[in-house]
């Protein structure tokens, strides 16, 4: 069967000459079959997703019925047509829906509250829970992660130094381009433990056999680690492994698309996290936050955001109507924090005030902001939770993105440019004096 991506429609008539045992469906019907609209279906042939036949007179495509009805069950729900010109990807990782959201059909909160994180990040990848799983560094790596790392500047940023740090572990696995599923296993769990491993010691280091959020712990504050102060680290850890298309997991995806092994997946992922859109945006609101707390309240700090155009950190979700479940589970879980108090009620008198110009809800970036105001964590430490964090994530897209059929993310630019034939450029004069 050929594969046909043209994107015409029109009066589409079934194949009336096929004269075989199998059923053909007009673009209509299996538009209506999948519950999307004609040009979604067309989508899904041009991702290997669907075989097409051309119509007799070339006037739109026929479908397989036997094949439809298979992606139909794939998908197991009729979904809504994306907006134009969104990416649509199959994935059973994470489920966002009626503002909550699952990691492989079970309650992501649930799993968080119940297990740390490196035992969700195995449920992630394999759908098998492990309980008491640690992940461990090999020592050549971690060792060229942090040579790599102290190499660089000192007002290097944490995210400057996980980039360098998945190179220097890459560059130390030979086995890296093995991209069977247990190869990507083998490698992520020790590239994890290693970006933690790298980063520069503040307090006391833990052990290796400890849970990954206390081996972070001392890289992110100064002070001791209490229980509750830990299990709200190792929470938020488990909480972020993953949250559908972000767009550092596009990027990651994209990667793991052109088969690039999971230290490129990872990094793709980084960059696009630094972005104060992404993974940046709760170092925003650390500094809100912290201010504050200095000024005694948030409708001076709330009032200067609003006076500048500058939109109020910390607050509202494209994919949630309420508050971001995952914030719910932090705020909890820091009110049996102590040293906790002023910062959660300065976070609380937050949204109460940029309520009265817009009601927005708390997102997981002001909890992240209230732990690391609390514990005494520099800005970018939300950041840092993130990165290591989704890092997991973005190794279960990269382990389906492998499954899936080489490099069939390629959109086709709209060309803006000069329309050719142009004259062939001459060399730029010398410019003129002033």
């Amino acid at each position: 069967m050929t594969r046909d991506v043209a994107h015409g429609t029109g009066s589409e008539q079934a194949e009336a000459g096929d004269t075989g045992q199998a059923r053909r469906l007009t673009t209509r019907e299996t538009a209506g079959l999948l519950g999307v609209k004609p040009e979604t279906v067309y989508a899904y042939v041009s991702r290997g997703q669907l075989g097409s036949r051309r119509a007799p007179g070339g006037r739109g495509s026929t479908f397989d019925a036997a094949e439809v009805e298979a992606l139909a069950r794939r998908t197991g729900r009729r979904e809504p047509s994306p907006a134009a010109g969104d990416l649509v990807f199959r994935t059973g990782i994470t489920l966002i829906e009626r503002d909550r959201y699952y990691f492989r059909g079970v309650d992501a909160t649930e799993l968080a509250r119940h297990y740390g994180y490196e035992e969700v990040a195995e449920w992630i990848w394999t759908g098998e829970l492990r309980p008491g799983v640690r992940f461990e560094a090999p020592a050549e790596s971690l060792a060229a992660a942090r040579r790599t790392v102290a190499a660089l500047p000192v007002h290097s940023g944490s995210t400057d130094r996980l980039r360098v740090a998945v190179a220097a572990a890459a560059a130390a696995d030979p086995l890296r381009f093995d991209l069977s599923p247990r190869g990507v296993l083998s490698s992520a769990r020790g590239l994890i433990p290693t970006l933690v491993g790298a980063l520069p010691l503040t307090g006391e280091e833990a052990r290796d056999d400890d849970c990954l959020a206390r081996r972070l712990w001392p890289r992110l504050s100064g002070r001791p680690a209490d229980a509750a102060s830990l299990s709200v680290l190792d929470t938020a850890l488990a909480l972020l492994a993953d949250h559908d298309m972000a767009a550092s997991t596009l990027a990651a995806r994209v990667a793991a698309s052109a088969h690039a092994h999971p230290y490129a997946v990872v990094s793709a992922g980084l960059g696009v996290l630094e972005g104060p859109l992404h993974g940046a945006a709760s170092g925003l609101a650390h500094r809100m936050l912290s201010e504050v707390v200095e000024r005694g309240g948030a409708a001076p700090v709330v009032a200067d955001h609003l006076r500048t155009g500058r939109r109020v950190p910390g607050l509202g979700h494209r994919l949630y109507t309420v508050e971001d479940p995952r914030a719910q589970v932090l705020f909890a879980l820091l009110a049996e924090v102590p040293r906790a108090a002023p910062v959660l009620e300065a976070a609380r008198d937050v949204v109460a005030t940029a309520a009265r110009h817009a009601p927005l809800h708390a997102n997981v970036d002001l909890a992240l902001a209230v732990l690391s105001v609390a514990c005494g964590m520099p800005a970018e430490a939300g950041e840092t939770v993130f990165a290591v964090s989704r890092t997991a994530g973005w190794i279960a897209h990269a382990l389906e993105e492998y499954a899936e059929r080489p490099l069939r993310m390629r959109p086709s630019g709209q060309y803006a440019g000069p329309r050719p034939p142009q004259p062939l450029p001459g060399p730029a004069g010398p410019t003129p004096a002033h």
